[in-house]
């Protein structure tokens, strides 16, 4: 007879000590992967930081990753001033709010109206052609986008907003309507049976289910609309109705020797669309992976 070592592990047991190391391993290089993630954007955004606060004279003579001392609040002045900075945000937070609800409003409807009416081959072919639009570039239509819109009077901010709504179609409506299949039908048969016609089943029962949805495509279309540079340097023709991304490039040869200066105003700029991202980003990936998996 074989002799049984008391102090060995059960099969089970070792099996389960071997398989909780494999797990250590995979955890351990899970964290390796989100550290070296989080590098690649923690490491520019101190630089940007730091050099913000400099001098002029550390600014050049120092490394860019060395502390400010003393540190100088004026450099977002001098940015404030030099880009005109409550102009350009103002027409830049104007085109993101148009273009936010606009995506909001429009692709909502259009994607309850596809997903309520799957089995009609007009809607079904216009979904696919939607989705078609999302492998055509900006830049492949830039020239006639830019001709029509001065052709009709839309070559300002106006014009841009619009543009944003339509571009963003493809890829909210995919969102929406993966998102809409998933709400049981049986909700707006019981709201009909209430006397709701089609138009108060959608706003006062469906468009408050799509919440989660809501917020996803909120905040891709305000990133979108927020550090979109192509299409308002291309589109606006008065150099006085820029949004921010196109001002600090204008300016960029004043900052071309004052780099603290030239920071601070790059960290103006992305402060509000780092603030929606804080504030909704507990709503983005809910809203991706509901949409997905139902």
């Amino acid at each position: 007879m074989t002799a049984i070592d008391p102090m060995a592990p059960a099969g089970g047991a070792a099996e389960d000590v071997k398989a909780s190391k494999g797990e250590y391993r995979v955890n351990w290089l899970q964290t390796g992967l989100l550290a070296l993630g989080s590098l690649v954007i923690l490491v520019p955004l101190y630089f940007a930081v730091v050099m913000s606060l400099k001098t002029g004279r550390q600014a050049a003579s120092g490394t860019g990753f060395s502390l400010p001392s003393p540190i100088e609040l004026g450099n977002f002045a001098a940015a404030w001033e030099l880009t005109n900075f409550p102009k350009a945000f103002a027409i830049s937070l104007g085109i993101t709010v148009v273009s936010v609800a606009g995506q909001l409003v429009l692709c909502s409807l259009a994607s309850y109206a596809i997903a309520r009416n799957w089995h009609h081959q007009l809607f079904k072919w216009s979904y696919f052609y939607l989705l078609a639009a999302m492998f055509i570039p900006f830049p492949v239509v830039a020239l006639a986008q830019v001709k029509l819109t001065s052709e009709v009077g839309l070559d300002n901010p106006l014009g841009v907003a619009v543009l944003h709504i339509l571009f963003g179609m493809s890829f909210n409506i995919l969102l929406y309507t993966a998102f809409l299949r998933s709400i049981p039908y049986e909700l707006e048969e019981s709201a009909r049976v209430d006397g709701c016609s089609t138009w108060q089943t959608f706003w006062k029962m469906i468009f408050p289910l799509l919440a989660p949805m809501n917020a996803t495509v909120g905040i891709f279309a305000f990133l979108m609309s927020w550090n979109d540079f192509m299409m308002p340097s291309l589109i606006i023709a008065d150099p006085s109705l820029q949004t921010i991304p196109v001002v600090q490039n204008i300016f960029q040869l004043q900052f071309a020797s004052n780099y603290n200066v030239a920071f601070a105003s790059y960290l103006m700029a992305m402060a509000p669309a780092l603030l929606a991202y804080l504030v909704a980003q507990r709503w983005v990936m809910s809203g991706v992976t509901r949409g997905a998996i139902k």
